[in-house]
């Protein structure tokens, strides 16, 4: 029995070699065949010829499977563009509708009415009329028939499983690149190093005269690095008849002497390179500027002036010519600054598309071409691989200076060049016209020769005038290995000083020759012509400076060298003295000294500087063997035997190292295969007895070498070492082990390559040099290194293909490298076989000393442990096929020994993993993924079961330790990198049967254990092991197993799962998915069904996290509807600033839509995800693939097993993946494509990483490799506009409109797809639970997901097998619908109406026809159909009010369609069913019309709610309706983020609820009706119940929604709540809760009495906040135009701080639009408006901001804020005149009018406007005024008084309006001007003497309050405002005593009674209008 494991033990693995042999495969050889064993051509050998050196050697051809791993294929957004081409484009009412919209707003300018009909209600005729003449949509065929219900699911199965999409994951976004840890960068072919290559055309040369030949030269010069980086390029640009001049002395022309352009290459792009030339001509009597004189004054023009002197000129040049041809002299030069060309053409801000910015894929290749180039020193701007082509003519040359020859000179002058006051403008030009052509080269130009002057390919015809390459010599290191064969010798001759030399030496040439021997006839013809003279010479001339004995050279001499030099080879340098003109006697050339350079000393090249002494006469014989320093007895040397001549050596060679160490190490080495003992070697002599001592030594020594020099002869190195593993030496008999020096020496130069060249790295710190050697280069060495065949190969092996393998550079018997002079014998492979037989193996030596090796080395080898990984399978498969045992069976291949030591390698490094990781992060990483990538590769050499047993002891390691998310982190990738290998499927045996268990075990996974709820028979255990991670699955599919247990670790919900793990395991099982369905191997549906078997146990994995992932079903409608509304405003209840829809981005879902779904009830919200969304996604996309694949007869038994309990489960996942790959729309889809989700998900990622301190070191790595730039450092990358390294990124954000129109499509295809599946499961559902008893609590769930898919946008297609589905399980279970749950029938009613009335007809024929169906069906059960009937009523009513979208023409179609059902249904014909069907339709007909009304309302808010009031009100007695029309209001308000409004509403609604719960029973705790509600609002009285004779509660239908019932009350009353939140009345939630309380404790919920006492308790601790509720404004509406509003007066409610320019702004621009610019006009005052004034045409409206009005009584209840602000019925304005007519006059003939207005109900209500039902007006004589104006005067003096804490600046501010100077002028004279007016004289009327009396003691109270303030203000003020207070008090005393003896007036009169009446006028709203524009609020 197998007893269980813990998930967190590995299992043990099968023995899967022993299992595929003895389960042998029964199946015939197809598709299956392929899932049992690894194909036959799985490993092959492929030995790649590399063609000729001249041109790079191609990629080996892509054998078959290794492209089918995710390996070397990545799957990327192109890859996955590719798989969706050819999707059918699915048609999605979102998108019609969207489209339809638009040709709506066009239809709409068109139409302009407003009126609403008298009543709500049309007249019935007219509207049946418009019913009876509509066209009706398809019938459905059969669906009036009965069938049997199995013949019908099988019809419907067959009709959902055509045209699917088989590649589920093609349609979903490709994995994140960034997880994708088994990427390998495809390993490029090792060749030689190129820069950035220009092309220089030389077109033509012209001088102002032509008299004789001139010749040119072009290098290239770096200033700042003062070097010349590039090699000569010769020119010739004369004409044929100056050629001619010289045909004596070049009888033969070579071809590639006559190139006019060059190719050159620049590694290190800088500001600093100069492209210099210098011309030359040919030598004559006379020095530079003599010769140059006729040039600089001769001109073509004056050619009749000076035709004697031309004449002359050119005689003489013929002569020079004929006698001096072979001689040249320095003659002009000049330099162009490459960077102008490159920026001044526009090279910068360009983008080119072939820049290296241009895609991502070039981004990776350009970063490793250019590893060498990010040494560069900021020089970003020039980018000398894209630029505009540019032709120059250069016009100005200098004249060479005879004393100013070398280099140095040049570059003082080029950087002098760069200056503005360049010394050199004061030179005189040689004025000429050089004309040439720079651009950038093309990538394979033809006719190109090599520097070697080898034929490039293409070069298609031999006898075309060549292109030269001209070889770079970099400015810095190049870190590229040789990979062809190269040998130049270059010699620069720089000075020579003959002053003590006596005799006639003055024109001095130099000649220069390669001797093989001192023989003068064994000069070599090595020596590369220049231009127009043979290809190569056997001497060469330096040119001839006139009378100079010490000249200055700057010379450049090539040499092609033979591959083997000896002693005997050496440089002959001979000095002469040409004498110019022709004397007697006197030879043209005299040898007047002699030097030499020996090129061979102790086996070296000798290269560097020399400073030779010259000898005088001829050197004596075997002179060659020593160097001139040796003085020889008997030889004169010139200046006694000191150095005269310098010149300098350098060579250019794949063949000379010129590094002591190396060459000591390969001399060694040639020592050995030679065995040529004793040898001398600089001092030391090898022999026998010394030889391995000194080998070691040299092997030890060389870490010391040059890191540039070991780059270069990188593959000698490494194959001259492995060679000596290979082949011990046999020295002296003895067998010489050196296979620990050898590791050892390799281990340390691999290490410090990788150290030093770390911008050359793969994202797994594999260094792309050595990785192309182990891939290209590598072959097991033969027995003697004899020369191999001698067509250079690339011995490549491939696990048919990638990873190829070596190129093999083959060896001479020289010391280092090959030699094309010698010819060599090829090898049979037999012999080659015999020879590796003899000796020891490469992968056992290196595991053995890897295994034994210690400290350092082994510490040097496991930083670098890919490549000892790489070469050991590298060199097992070589052995494999040189010994042909890839055909024996696996576990004989390889000796125990071997084996043994590779497990222990393995459970080392994983104990190093575990033990280090919290050290040495980077190295661990990199650690982790070799040996992963090293596993992989064995699983296709080894035995397997023995690789399987391997990653057990990993994981066991990894157990051991303690696991933080680090440790899982590696486990991870580790996983997904075994998980990679191509035959992965394979390795998983997926055709295996699980083997059941011999006793049932208790299973391992939660998922089954609550019993089974459905079999009565013991369990099918064989399934139930299929589907959990049972030990049998876990040992059957070993690897499959590893990665679902890592993934359902990880998911635990209390478990280690932080957010970058459960991306990383989630996406490597995507990545899995992916591959599977991209494969061409599991096309095949039955093959899918077993690769999806898998996978199984991911169904329960997710099931188990439902909680956890993201809630993609958020339609909570406040939530969204306010986000959708109001994007900016936060939530006012969250105190969070970061709006709903930013939010939204920053968690990396899409924008909220709002889906106003009113219908559903506030559900308690889920659990808190801990997925982000972006994981959920994938998971779930995840879980339908295996749903989708898995076999269903397998899914049926396994669902039969499941508890109700994980049905539901499994339910409730299905739900949430309808609402996760829900359509978005094209509109969706337009504007996310502005903002760039999917990385804030990285962001949160990275940054959890690095709070955990878990960041990844190779992450780490992998983002440099990505941030770094191909440019070198990166300070100026800001200002290169086309490579800043953002461009990386291919999620570009524009994209256009074709992409956006494929991504909808896709998109489109993958929520049809999703939900297929979705569909598919629901029927294996349903299947099995018919068969059992549970059926009633399943089948509700079902018709919810199927309701809950149907709710959202899905394709016409789906929609269509949906209904087919719902009318399916309709037929099969009415009793569900029609006898329970109402809540479902209501739902289904709803969902079908609104496809009812879609602009798609297919979706309309299918709904009414499920419609239809649905009512026959409640009919047949009951004989009426009443539920379904009120039911689609109410759904109507509800989609009415909240869909903007909605069509009521297509549901006219539908309609009609249902009558013509009715119509044509023979077996009902007789019933009473026909007509009821009648009368239904026409009663939604009535509420269709009123829609239509709505529609022409939509954007008049007000009207439309009106409206919309009206149509409740005129449900009064159908409460249901009347509910649904009340939640409509509420919705509509909370769009205009109304939230009083809506919460009244609500509360309206909450009241009409507990009316009729009311009338239904008794119950203590519930409100008693309406008249509970009366604090919360006096307006909720008008929803008291209807008597009883009009509506009974118990009838069937009525008050039937879910919200009739007391979970529906408190629902309501909480939503009401939350809308006061909102809304900032916190008083109200208190009222609101005063009703809730008591149900809860009733029901005894104390968890709601905590969470209600929490809101109230925030709600109260809020009163105190600053609060602003709305302004009022009184609108008057007049002229026929307005309809129904024709003499209408409202009061309306605006947003709080609402100016009335604003109002009157918004309505007359809303009314303009409407009636036309010019027939809208605003009445700008608020006197009462006349009517037979206005023009009848125009439509007038009069807007005055009025405010609420109190009477005395009534302030004394209304005390704070809110109470002012709340329950308002009366407003007041006022309206100043005079009795003359005009507005304002003196002050005793001002007079006001107050007008008191009372609307009809109490704001807030439930609409944002209520009539004006009475007005009053009040008017107010002089005094009245006056006394008002004084009296808010003393109250603002008051209030800043007393104001606590006191406000100093306030106080001031009022007291300077109240005593300051100049106030106080004009307050004594404004008081004086009352006083005058008022109070000088008693008045005559004795009803005047109240107001007078009053009025003096108002002054009185001013005075008072006048010193308070200013006693107040004394004690706040600091000694700075002393002054200023004494000026206010001084004012102060002033007033005083001005007003004294006015105040103390009194009036005897009153003091006796008198009857006073005021002069109060009450006026009825029919009355004349008034209206004031009130200036102070404008």
């Amino acid at each position: 029995p197998h007893s269980t494991l813990p998930l967190t033990e590995v299992v043990e693995p099968v023995d899967f070699e022993e299992y595929v042999s003895s389960h042998a495969p029964g199946v015939e050889p197809g598709p299956l065949r392929q899932l049992m064993e690894f194909p036959q051509d799985d490993l092959e050998l492929l030995h790649q010829d590399k063609e000729c050196i001249t041109l790079e050697p191609p990629m080996p051809e892509e054998e078959e499977y290794q492209r089918y791993s995710t390996t070397f294929t990545p799957h990327n957004s192109e890859r996955q563009r590719e798989r969706q081409r050819g999707l059918v484009k699915q048609t999605f009412e979102l998108d019609e509708a969207a489209a339809a919209e638009r040709q709506d707003d066009q239809d709409d300018a068109k139409r302009r009415s407003v009126s609403i009909d008298e009543t709500p209600r049309g007249s019935w005729a007219s509207s049946i009329f418009d019913l009876k003449n509509s066209s009706p949509d398809a019938l459905l065929p059969s669906v009036l028939e009965h069938t049997a219900a199995e013949d019908m699911d099988r019809r419907n199965t067959e009709a959902r499983l055509q045209g699917r999409h088989t590649d589920l994951m093609g349609l979903y976004p490709p994995p994140d690149e960034d997880e994708a840890v088994e990427r390998c960068s495809a390993i490029e072919v090792p060749k030689e190093h190129c820069g950035q290559r220009i092309m220089v055309k030389c077109l033509s040369l012209k001088f102002e005269i032509e008299i004789e030949p001139i010749f040119g030269t072009l290098a290239l010069y770096d200033v700042k690095e003062k070097k010349k980086i590039s090699e000569n390029f010769y020119f010739d640009l004369n004409s044929d008849q100056m050629k001619g001049l010289l045909k004596p002395h070049t009888p033969h022309t070579a071809i590639s002497t006559l190139a006019r352009s060059a190719i050159f290459s620049i590694t290190y792009p800088s500001a600093d390179i100069f492209l210099v030339i210098k011309l030359e001509k040919v030598l004559q009597q006379g020095d530079i500027g003599e010769c140059c004189e006729p040039y600089m004054v001769m001109k073509e023009s004056d050619s009749t002036k000076h035709k004697e002197k031309l004449e002359k000129l050119r005689q003489q040049a013929e002569q020079s010519c004929n006698r001096l041809g072979r001689f040249r002299m320095p003659f002009a030069w000049t330099a162009i600054h490459l960077l102008n060309i490159v920026s001044s053409v526009g090279g910068l801000d360009r983008s080119d598309p072939d820049s290296d910015s241009g895609n991502a894929d070039s981004a990776n290749t350009s970063r490793k071409k250019k590893g060498f180039e990010r040494m560069s020193i900021g020089d970003d701007m020039c980018n000398f691989a894209t630029f505009r082509p540019a032709t120059l003519t250069v016009t100005n040359f200098f004249k060479q200076e005879g004393d100013r020859l070398s280099d140095e000179d040049l570059y003082k002058y080029l950087a002098d060049m760069r200056r503005p006051s360049s010394v050199l403008r004061r030179l005189r030009p040689v004025t000429a016209q050089l004309k040439i052509d720079i651009s950038p080269a093309p990538d394979s130009p033809h006719y190109c020769l090599s520097p070697e002057l080898l034929h490039v390919k293409p070069y298609p015809d031999l006898r075309v005038r060549p292109t030269k390459e001209v070889l770079e010599f970099p400015a810095r290191y190049v870190y590229t290995p040789h990979t062809t064969y190269r040998n130049l010798l270059y010699i620069y001759p720089q000075s020579l000083n003959f002053s003590s030399r006596q005799g006639s030496v003055r024109n001095i040439a130099v000649k220069v020759q390669f001797m093989a021997g001192e023989d003068p006839s064994q000069a070599l013809p090595v020596i590369f012509g220049k231009s127009s003279c043979a290809e190569f010479m056997n001497e060469a001339y330096t040119p001839v400076i006139y009378h100079n004995k010490s000249p200055e050279f700057y010379e450049e001499m090539k040499m092609k060298i033979p591959a083997n030099l000896t002693d005997n080879h050496h440089l002959l340098f001979t000095f002469y003295h040409i004498s110019c003109q022709p004397k007697q006697n006197t030879p043209l050339e005299c040898p007047v000294g002699y030097t030499w350079i020996p090129l061979m000393q102790h086996g070296r090249l000798r290269t560097g500087s020399f400073s030779l002494p010259v000898s005088v006469e001829k050197p004596p014989p075997s002179y060659s063997v020593l160097t001139p320093d040796v003085s020889l007895p008997g030889m004169k040397w010139v200046d006694n035997h000191k150095g005269v001549f310098n010149v300098e050596v350098t060579a250019a060679s794949s063949v000379h190292t010129q590094d002591p160490h190396l060459d000591k190490f390969f001399t060694l080495v040639y020592v050995l295969e030679e065995y040529s003992f004793p040898f001398r070697l600089k001092d030391v002599i090898i022999t026998e007895a010394n030889m391995e001592g000194e080998l070691k030594a040299s092997m030890a020594a060389l870490r010391g070498a040059l890191l540039d020099t070991c780059v270069r002869f990188l593959h000698q190195l490494l194959n001259k070492l492995i060679q000596l593993i290979v082949y011990p030496p046999v020295i002296a008999g003895q067998i010489v082990n050196l296979g620990r020096t050898a590791f050892e020496a390799m281990a340390l130069l691999v290490n410090q390559i990788h150290k030093n060249l770390e911008g050359n790295q793969d994202q797994h710190g594999r260094n792309n040099l050595l990785a192309s050697y182990i891939h290209y280069c590598f072959r097991l060495p033969t027995a003697e290194p004899a020369v191999p065949p001698m067509p250079m190969q690339y011995a490549t092996i491939s696990r048919a293909t990638a990873r190829p393998s070596s190129l093999h550079l083959s060896r001479s018997k020289s010391i280092s490298n090959s030699n094309p002079d010698l010819a060599s014998s090829p090898v049979s492979p037999d012999e080659e076989v015999q020879r590796i037989i003899g000796s020891k193996l490469l992968h056992e030596e290196l595991a053995l000393q890897w295994v034994v090796s210690t400290s350092t080395v082994r510490e040097a080898a496991l930083q670098q442990a890919w490549f000892f990984f790489q070469l050991m399978t590298k060199s097992m498969a070589h052995h494999l096929f040189l010994t042909s045992k890839v055909d024996l069976p696996r576990r004989q291949r390889f000796p125990d020994r071997f084996v043994d030591d590779i497990a222990a390698l393995v459970c080392a490094i994983s104990a190093d993993i575990a033990g280090r990781y919290h050290k040495d992060v980077e190295l661990v990483e990199r650690l982790n993924s070799s040996l992963a990538f090293f596993l992989n590769d064995l699983l296709s050499l080894m035995d397997r079961g023995f690789v399987f047993n391997l990653i057990r002891s990993y994981y066991k390691q990894f157990h051991t330790a303690q696991n933080p998310s680090s440790l899982n982190a590696l486990r991870m990738d580790f996983t997904r990198i075994i998980c990679s290998h191509e035959h992965y499927v394979t390795l998983n045996l997926p055709c295996s049967t699980l083997s059941p268990p011999a006793s049932p075990s208790p299973s391992t996974s939660s998922t089954t254990s609550q019993g089974s709820a459905f079999s009565s028979m013991v369990q099918d255990q064989g399934v139930a092991t299929m589907f959990e991670l049972s030990v049998p699955f876990r040992q059957q599919h070993f690897l499959s197993g590893l990665l679902l247990t890592e993934l359902s670790l990880i998911l635990e919900p209390d478990g280690e799962g932080v957010f970058f793990l459960h991306k990383k395991a989630i996406c490597a099982v995507h990545s899995l998915l992916c591959s599977h369905d991209a494969d061409p191997r599991y096309t095949d549906p039955q093959v899918r069904a077993h690769v999806a078997k898998l996978y199984l146990p991911l169904i329960p994995i997710v099931m188990e996290t439902l909680q956890q992932l993201h809630d993609f079903s958020d339609s909570s409608p406040a939530r969204v509807r306010h986000a959708s509304a109001h994007a900016d405003d936060a939530d006012p209840d969250s105190g969070s600033t970061i709006s709903q829809s930013v939010a939204m981005a920053i968690a990396g879902s899409p924008l909220p839509h709002a889906k106003a779904n009113s219908f559903v009830l506030p559900t308690a919200g889920r659990q808190s995800s801990s997925l982000s969304a972006e994981c959920s996604r994938t998971l779930l996309v995840s879980f339908l693939w295996v749903l989708k694949n898995a076999d269903a007869a397998l899914l049926e038994r396994w669902v039969s097993d499941l508890s109700v309990q994980q049905i539901n489960r499994l339910l409730d996942l299905l739900h949430l993946c309808v609402s996760c790959f829900e359509y978005k729309g094209k509109k969706a889809l337009e504007r996310i494509n502005s903002l760039t989700f999917k990385k804030s998900q990285d962001m949160k990622a990275r940054l959890e990483e690095a709070i955990l301190g878990t960041i990844g070191a190779r992450q780490e790595m992998v983002r440099r490799c990505r941030e770094r730039s191909p440019y070198g450092s990166q300070e100026n990358v800001r200002w290169r506009k086309n490579v800043t390294h953002w461009r990386q990124n291919t999620d570009r954000v524009d994209k256009t409109k074709a992409e956006m129109e494929q991504e909808s499509v896709v998109d489109g295809n993958l929520a049809t797809e999703a939900s297929l599946i979705v569909l598919d499961t629901l029927e294996i559902i349903v299947k099995t639970v018919v068969a059992s008893e549970l059926k009633e609590s399943v089948l509700g769930g079902v018709l919810r997901v199927l309701l809950h898919s149907m709710a959202g946008n899905q394709s016409a297609l789906f929609l269509q097998h949906c209904f087919t589905t719902q009318r399916a399980l309709v037929y099969k279970f009415p009793e569900m619908l029609f006898e329970e749950d109402t809540e479902l029938c209501a739902d289904l009613c709803l969902r079908l109406l609104r496809h009812c009335s879609s602009s798609v007809g297919s979706v309309r024929s299918h709904a009414s026809a499920s419609l239809y169906l649905l009512m026959r069906q409640n009919f047949e059960i009951g004989n009426n159909f009443a539920r379904v009937k009120m039911q689609v009523t109410m759904s109507l009513s509800s989609l009415v009010g909240t869909s903007q979208n909605f069509n009521e023409e297509h549901l006219r179609h539908s309609l009609k369609t249902i009558l013509t059902y009715a119509e044509e249904d023979v077996e009902l014909r007789d019933t009473p069913f026909p007509e009821q069907v009648q009368d239904l339709v026409f009663n939604l007909h009535m509420i269709l019309t009123d829609t239509v009304k709505m529609k022409e309302h939509q954007q008049d808010p007000e009207m439309l709610i009106d409206l919309m009031y009206r149509i409740a009100k005129g449900y009064q007695n159908s409460p249901d309706l009347r509910l649904t029309w009340l939640q409509n209001m509420a919705g509509k308000h909370c769009e205009r983020g109304n939230h009083a409004e809506a919460a009244h509403c609500l509360v309206h609604s909450a009241a009409l609820v507990a009316e009729y719960l009311n009338m239904l029973e008794d119950c203590r705790y519930l409100p008693i009706g309406c008249v509970t509600f009366q604090n919360i609002s006096s307006n909720v009285l008008e929803e008291s119940a209807v008597s009883d004779d009009v509506l009974s509660p118990e009838e069937e239908g009525i008050c039937a929604g879910k919200y009739f019932s007391e979970s529906g009350l408190v629902g309501l009353l909480e939503q009401a709540a939350a809308s006061f939140n909102m809304a900032a009345m916190y008083e109200a939630i208190n009222e609101v809760y005063k009703i809730l309380l008591p149900i809860h404790e009733a029901n005894r919920d104390f968890k709601k009495l905590a969470t209600v006492h929490g809101k109230l308790q925030d709600a109260f601790n809020k009163v105190y906040n600053q609060r602003m509720f709305g302004t009022y404004f009184r609108v008057g509406f007049y002229g026929c135009r307005f309809g129904d509003l024709d003499d209408q007066e409202f009061v309306y409610k605006e947003p709080s701080i609402t100016k009335l320019a604003e109002i009157s702004h918004r309505l007359e621009e809303f009314y303009s639009e409407r009636f036309g610019d010019d027939a809208v006009e605003i009445i700008k005052d608020s006197n009462p408006v006349d009517k037979n004034k206005l023009d009848p045409n125009k439509a007038y409206l009069q807007i005055t901001y009025v405010e609420p009005f109190f009477d005395t009584y009534e302030l004394k209840e209304r005390i704070t804020y809110f109470d002012k602000n709340y329950n308002l019925r009366t407003f007041m304005y006022c309206t100043p005149f005079t009795l003359d007519g005009r507005a304002h006059g003196d002050l005793n003939e001002q007079y006001k009018r107050k007008t008191i207005l009372t609307t009809s109900h109490a704001f807030p209500y439930i609409k944002t406007r209520i009539n004006v039902i009475h007005k009053e007006e009040i008017i107010l004589v002089p005094m009245e005024v006056a006394i008002e104006d004084m009296q808010k005067k003393t109250q603002e003096l008051a209030f800043a008084t007393n104001q606590d804490p006191a406000d100093s600046k306030m106080l001031q501010m009022v007291l300077q309006g109240s005593v300051g100077t100049t106030v106080n002028q004009v307050c004594v004279e404004i008081s004086g001007s009352v006083f005058e007016v008022f109070l000088s004289d008693i008045p005559d009327d004795p009803k005047l003497f109240r107001h007078h009396n009053k009025l003096r003691l108002c002054f009185k109270d001013f005075t008072k309050r006048c010193e308070d303030a200013l006693r107040k203000n004394k004690a706040l003020i600091g000694p700075d405002q002393k002054e200023y207070h004494r000026e206010l008090e001084r004012n102060y005393i002033k007033l005083k005593e001005a007003l004294g003896p006015l105040i103390n007036r009194k009036i005897p009169q009153l003091y006796r009674t008198l009857p006073v009446t005021g002069l109060k006028h009450s006026v009825s709203v029919t009355s004349d209008h008034k209206i004031q524009w009130h200036s102070s609020k404008i």
